[in-house]
């Protein structure tokens, strides 16, 4: 079993999930990106790991698809086979690891905007390069891939609001929101689950269904096969979103997820074409 194999398996993500029914050859190219992926995130967000060495694996991950690695291991070396392979901009790749040391430190974002620029890099650049490695050739499914990167990525900080704050103390809500709903990241640290947090996490909610239905207006019938994988992400992460939703947002006490028969429910249906 290769080093991205291992990766992935033991990682038993929602993607993971949804890359069996590919095929062989591109879900091969997939897991080696995805396995790209976790390292790199892991990297970023792993306390565990001393911060210089974090930052010096970042660089060097950096600069070896930048500029090549000088002495490169087997995951490094399938990396790099995958962008010549598939003629994908090195661009992606650099925005991604870009997006993930930004994590290396606790950081806030002011507005929308300014984490738009975050959710952009950490996920919908892994969504430009994955197109790629599906085989889309209609242009619109770039447009789907940012607007469900964003989808996504806005359901997971919604998810992970309690996770984070453990984790260094992280907050991704735009500070702008707390003025708008009137509650502080003292509210938010302090677990104060209420009226003004449900409607602000509600505004956050709604964003991401816009962002959601962006992917839908973009996803043409030229690709629909080579984006059945995407779909089921998308299907997955909507049902999440609207169970928390439904629930409250109870975040603070529990951490949401659809359920494995569920899961494979939604993988059967979207690759059969019901």
């Amino acid at each position: 079993m290769s080093s991205a194999q291992q990766i992935t398996r033991k990682a038993k993500s929602n993607l993971a999930i949804a890359l069996t029914f590919l095929p062989k050859e591109r879900k091969r190219d997939m897991i080696t990106f995805y396995a790209f992926c976790r390292v790199i995130d892991d990297l970023a967000d792993d306390l565990d790991i001393p911060l210089e060495k974090r930052k010096r694996g970042l660089a060097e991950w950096r600069a070896g698809i930048e500029s090549g690695f000088t002495k490169p291991d087997e995951l490094q070396s399938e990396v790099l086979g995958l962008i010549d392979r598939y003629q994908i901009s090195k661009q992606p790749f650099l925005d991604l690891i870009d997006g993930c040391a930004s994590d290396l430190e606790p950081q806030r974002f002011g507005s929308w905007e300014e984490l738009e620029n975050y959710t952009y890099r950490v996920a919908s650049c892994v969504g430009l390069i994955s197109t790629q490695i599906f085989g889309c050739t209609h242009p619109d499914s770039e447009k789907y891939a940012v607007a469900l990167g964003h989808a996504l990525q806005i359901t997971n900080i919604l998810r992970d609001v309690d996770e984070d704050l453990r984790n260094g103390g992280r907050i991704y809500l735009p500070l702008d929101d707390f003025v708008r709903f009137q509650y502080s990241e003292r509210d938010l640290v302090g677990r104060v689950h209420d009226g003004r947090f449900i409607a602000m996490m509600a505004w956050q909610a709604d964003r991401a269904e816009k962002f959601y239905q962006q992917a839908l207006d973009h996803l043409q019938a030229e690709d629909k096969n080579a984006l059945k994988a995407a779909e089921a992400m998308r299907k997955i992460y909507h049902q999440l979103l609207t169970k928390m939703r439904n629930d409250g947002f109870q975040v603070f006490g529990q951490r949401y997820s659809v359920s494995k028969p569920r899961k494979l429910g939604i993988l059967l249906t979207t690759f059969l074409g019901f």
